[in-house]
């Protein structure tokens, strides 16, 4: 398993880590099998979603904000309680196949890292079998 760190700068924001996962794999030498990538963190997600305009991505935090909002009551009354909801509604791990050597994505498919508690110090976890 691999562990990767990463700076997210904003309240919620999608980082696009799919280069980082391709390279990975490639390193690992696996031709055929399954990648698993993993957050540990409760108000983080890793979702699949559309890696050519970034303007879904506003939709898609913006959306999540109409579910979630963080100026809502909640009963917990953690401040973070949005984005334990956000995080829970997404997940925390994708797997994608793996096929000669090389992550097996659709065309317009890219895997983002979804920080909706930030900014903070984050780290996801890449295992190939």
């Amino acid at each position: 398993m691999h562990t990767v760190k990463l700076d997210t700068k904003y309240k919620t924001q999608m980082v696009d880590i799919t280069e980082q996962v391709k390279d990975d794999v490639v390193k690992l030498g696996v031709t055929n099998g399954l990648c698993t990538i993993f957050s540990g963190h409760t108000t983080a997600s890793i979702v699949f979603f559309e890696n050519q305009n970034p303007k879904l991505q506003r939709d898609f935090l913006a959306s999540l904000s109409h579910i979630a909002p963080s100026d809502a009551h909640y009963a917990s009354g953690d401040s973070n309680a949005s984005a334990h909801i956000k995080s829970a509604l997404c997940g925390q791990r994708v797997v994608l196949p793996i096929k000669n050597g090389q992550l097996f994505l659709g065309k317009w498919q890219g895997i983002f890292f979804c920080e909706f508690d930030g900014p903070r110090v984050r780290e996801y976890h890449i295992q190939v079998i």
